[in-house]
């Protein structure tokens, strides 16, 4: 379902599509997090996404024009994983929020694999 609102001389509707790209392009600017994965169901690897694939390693549902965001990350290691998600979480819900004028009611992260950086 998309999320909108009443202008007064109109609605407005925004797309789940354009929540989950928003979604993804502000969390790959987080540090810490090398990009979004997404799950392989056939043999269960998280597999990293190239930039223009940003959108699926999110899924945005918005019931009552509220958003609910799950985020799929590959993070860097050797980063605190607690201190990279509120940093996340904080970056995404401003943006979003921002972005849409819609309210972010939950996010919720799921930290698919670590990698190492040179």
């Amino acid at each position: 379902m998309d999320g909108g609102y009443d202008t007064g001389l109109g609605e407005v509707m925004i797309s789940t599509d354009v929540i989950e790209k928003c979604a993804g392009a502000s969390a790959v600017e987080c540090f810490g997090i090398v990009g979004m994965a997404s799950k392989n169901v056939r043999d269960g690897l998280a597999k990293l996404l190239k930039r223009e694939n940003l959108s699926n390693g999110v899924s945005a549902k918005v019931e009552d024009n509220k958003i609910k965001i799950d985020i799929h990350i590959i993070v860097s290691y050797g980063v605190n994983i607690p201190s990279v998600c509120d940093n996340l979480l904080e970056n995404v819900k401003y943006k979003v929020e921002e972005f849409t004028g819609l309210k972010v009611e939950k996010i919720n992260i799921f930290v698919e694999g670590v990698r190492v950086i040179d």
